[in-house]
């Protein structure tokens, strides 16, 4: 294989992909990373202004087109909108990422998402994480496989975390003298969820020319408090953070051809933390 050959494994030219919470950070840099690969992008997001924006930010400065829809996962008549509006406009649907999940950050704003302990979760907050987390992924993934069928190819990745194979280290969320913060059980047990229906949706659709795997992110660098950076970073053997585009990058290899083997497989993009 000549070096021009390599390239066109990852080229993505007339390729349409959807991209759910495609207006969140991760989102953001793999709609651009798709987009600059030659994949026309649907940004599916419940931020529909900042899905929108996105959009035009993305036709910009790649030239290929992107649209943008506001969706809600949890809801099936807004997946189908969501496959439908990008088969409305580009007439067909290669790549299906399912990216959208709540995670609430740990900073100031969101410091009262974390001080359930298990003990006393609330039973609301676990329906609401497990229907945008997993079951928002078997929606979507339900929407677009009969476009994929049809044509007998097609691509899902399932993103899922360190997190789903692992336990968290709550002990990187305390600081002495403030009240307790925790990861939250939901997280973990949907992330976990994630690879699992990668595994079934691989298998199940064995011969049918559609490939599903999942991407597990390591901890991603945005904005966090320089306590929390040094802890995380001497948790993994590369000793420090992921930049977002070594997300992206890694979501590329599994949309392309250059993936063309795999499926059921769970790439693993975390500095090494899960393999102490």
């Amino acid at each position: 294989m000549n070096k021009s050959d390599i390239y066109k494994r990852f080229d993505l030219s007339d390729r349409v992909a959807i991209i759910t919470g495609g207006a969140g950070m991760l989102g953001t840099h793999y709609c651009h990373t798709l987009a600059s690969a030659g994949a026309h992008v649907v940004i599916a997001d419940i931020d529909g202004q900042g899905a929108r924006q996105l959009a035009d930010e993305v036709t910009k400065s790649t030239g290929v087109e992107a649209i943008s829809i506001e969706a809600d996962v949890t809801q099936p008549d807004s997946a189908q909108a969501m496959v439908a509006t990008g088969l409305g406009r580009f007439g067909r649907i290669d790549i299906l990422v399912n990216n959208a999940a709540l995670d609430p950050k740990f900073d100031p704003e969101h410091a009262d998402k974390h001080t359930n302990r298990f003990e006393d979760y609330p039973f609301d907050a676990w329906q609401q994480a497990v229907s945008v987390n997993i079951t928002g992924m078997f929606l979507c993934a339900q929407a677009v496989t009969p476009a994929m069928l049809k044509v007998g190819h097609g691509v899902i990745v399932n993103v899922s975390s360190t997190y789903g194979l692992v336990g968290p280290d709550q002990r990187l969320y305390q600081r002495e003298g403030q009240e307790p913060l925790y990861k939250p059980v939901t997280y973990t047990v949907s992330k976990a969820a994630a690879i699992g229906l990668t595994r079934y949706l691989s298998t199940y659709f064995a011969g049918k020319g559609i490939r599903v795997n999942a991407l597990t992110p390591g901890g991603v660098y945005a904005g966090h408090d320089d306590e929390f950076v040094r802890r995380y970073s001497a948790k993994t053997v590369l000793g420090r953070m992921a930049e977002a585009d070594e997300m992206a990058s890694a979501l590329l290899f599994l949309v392309s051809d250059a993936s063309s083997y795999m499926t059921g497989a769970n790439l693993v993009v975390d500095g090494g933390w899960t393999a102490w």
